[in-house]
């Protein structure tokens, strides 16, 4: 996964500013009605660390000991008195103003609480590290299984528990975190059941919802973090509402077989309001209409929704500790058509009868070069006096001024040769190659959500404006072919994508399911159980080894299996 940097200074926990982890947010994050709040827990005492334990640094010696005094005897006074606070005394040191004293901290969302310990209590930045941590809730975690879902030493693969209440369709999940390159999985999955009622009426009239008027749509989403968790938890709770809602308008278009209106109606114009008719052109400039249908209206719900996180994600991006960015990985099945959007270098394939389908394909430095190289021809203000935007084999020498080099720009697919002149000398926008390409030497993915405070390595030049939030979409028609129990969807991150090719997920989707009966609901759990084992490999000597003794991935891995026939239903 492309690198990128946390979101500056850490947010107050207890009586002095304290660091928070890249990765973790503050216990009390909970997003409500796309919401979020932020609440503040106190510090925690321990037996012989005082007052100040867990909560940052101690005054130093021979500044402020009166100060420590008191608060000793403040919290003294505290515990004989049951919880009534002492009165402040009149101090410099100390203001004479009352505050009320700080709320406990509400639970993390999707992290269990963790058990009191017996005698003492433990830091506070320690239990909000353990708060901060959150899992899938399909997973159904306890707090020791949160334990072991956060070891990177064991790497133990968690699945949904096996009590008879299965995901929709029968879909099967795995994850493992990764062997050490983040403080906690910074992957997040979402599989939902979505109901959609309609917002109006095709002729414009307002009516009262009815649910038998409205859609159902199943989704499935895998959002891969970088630079903290933060984007990847927000967009796996709030990216299906935001499908939801552009779905609203198109309820009743997608149930009519009839092609879709131009324009919906809009409420009457008022009595002299001016008439926009003299905007229009003559009307043979005008060909005939073009035809729109309504998978291409399904798709542009999903892109517009895509869009609107990632607005959500920059307005709230500061008061909510949404850091970092996220690949996207989205399925939406509807009216019999599976919808496949990504933004990002997560990948999605269909195993068909032993045929690879393709549903997706990375987007990163190498894959979108032109692209980026366009827009920084265009807008060299975006590049400042540190980038150019054409690509070298190399970086160009000083020394090599005035001499002619392979180079290549926006519009070119192959190389030529050039005179070296002084703008040469900067560093490409664009450099390295595989998995180690880059965008401005800093992050290695060019689509996804969030990354709104990434910033070039010491330099204040923004690197979102190359970053586009808008997924590409492919469609897959159900109806049009049948298909048997052994059909499936596979979704991974690039954890499973990195050391795994696309025959070897097929061979193993071939090994897994021939080994379970048709009507096994468990065959595609242990099909995604087994690719992320395959991914992951062994703990060997020198780190996570494939059978072939090739390094596993260090990544988190995150895989969801949607069977295409057998189980579930399709209407």
């Amino acid at each position: 996964m492309g690198r990128g940097r946390g979101l500056g200074p850490g947010v107050l926990c207890g009586p002095e500013e304290g660091q928070v982890w890249p990765g973790t947010r503050p216990a009390g994050w909970e997003p409500i009605a796309g919401k979020s709040r932020l609440a503040r827990a106190p510090p925690t005492p321990s037996p012989g660390g005082g007052p100040w334990a867990g909560a940052g640094p101690r005054p130093r010696a021979g500044q402020g000991g009166s100060m420590l005094n008191r608060v000793r005897s403040a919290v003294a006074h505290l515990v004989s008195s049951g919880g009534a606070p002492p009165p402040r005394p009149k101090s410099p040191d100390l203001p004479n103003t009352a505050s009320a004293p700080p709320a406990a901290a509400p639970e993390a969302p999707r992290s269990p609480p963790g058990k009191a310990g017996s005698g003492s209590a433990a830091p506070a930045r320690a239990v909000e590290a353990r708060a901060s941590f959150s899992r899938p809730t399909f997973l159904q975690l306890s707090p020791g299984g949160l334990r072991r879902a956060d070891d990177h030493a064991g790497r133990a693969v968690q699945s949904p528990p096996d009590t008879g209440r299965r995901l929709p369709w029968s879909t099967g999940y795995a994850e493992v975190i990764n062997a050490g390159k983040s403080r906690h999985n910074e992957d997040q999955a979402c599989c939902e059941v979505v109901y959609v009622e309609g917002r109006r009426s095709v002729a414009g009239v307002p009516r009262e919802p009815s649910r038998g008027q409205g859609l159902c749509f199943y989704y499935w989403g895998l959002f891969d973090g970088h630079a903290g968790g933060g984007a990847a938890e927000m967009a796996s709770r709030l990216l299906h509402r935001h499908i939801r809602e552009q779905l609203k308008d198109l309820v009743e278009i997608l149930q009519d077989p009839s092609p879709p209106p131009l324009c919906l109606p809009s409420t009457p114009r008022t009595p002299g309001s001016a008439d926009p008719s003299h905007l229009l052109g003559p009307q043979s400039c005008w060909s005939s209409q073009k035809e729109v249908t309504h998978e291409s209206l399904v798709v542009g719900a999903i892109e517009n929704a895509f869009q609107l996180m990632d607005e959500q994600m920059a307005r709230e991006r500061r008061g909510h500790q949404v850091e970092g960015g996220c690949c996207a990985l989205v399925v939406v099945y509807l009216l019999g058509k599976v919808y496949v959007a990504n933004a990002g270098d997560s990948r999605a394939i269909i195993v068909r009868n032993g045929e690879i389908i393709p549903m997706s394909r990375e987007f990163t430095p190498e894959t979108e070069r032109q692209r980026l190289q366009l827009l920084g021809f265009l807008k060299p203000e975006l590049l400042g006096s540190e980038f150019t935007h054409l690509e070298f084999p190399r970086r160009v020498l000083p020394k090599e001024l005035g001499q002619r080099t392979l180079y290549r720009d926006q519009n070119m697919t192959g190389w030529a040769y050039k005179k070296i002149e002084l703008e040469d000398l900067r560093f490409p926008l664009v450099c390295g190659e595989g998995k180690k390409a880059r965008v401005m030497a800093t992050i290695g993915v060019t689509r996804g959500l969030g990354d709104h405070n990434l910033k070039v390595c010491n330099s204040t030049l923004p690197i979102k404006p190359f970053l586009s939030c808008f997924p590409e979409v492919r469609v897959y028609d159900l109806t049009q072919y049948e298909h048997c129990p052994d059909d499936v969807l596979v979704l991974g991150t690039d954890g499973l994508w990195d050391v795994t090719t696309d025959c070897e997920v097929a061979a193993t989707v071939d090994r897994v399911l021939s080994a379970y009966e048709p009507n096994d609901h468990s065959r595609y759990t242990a099909l995604a159980q087994a690719l992320v084992l395959g991914a992951r490999g062994t703990p060997r000597d020198r780190g996570w080894r494939l059978p072939n003794n090739k390094l596993g991935s260090g990544d988190d891995i995150s895989v969801f299996i949607i069977p295409l026939g057998g189980p579930g239903s399709y209407s």
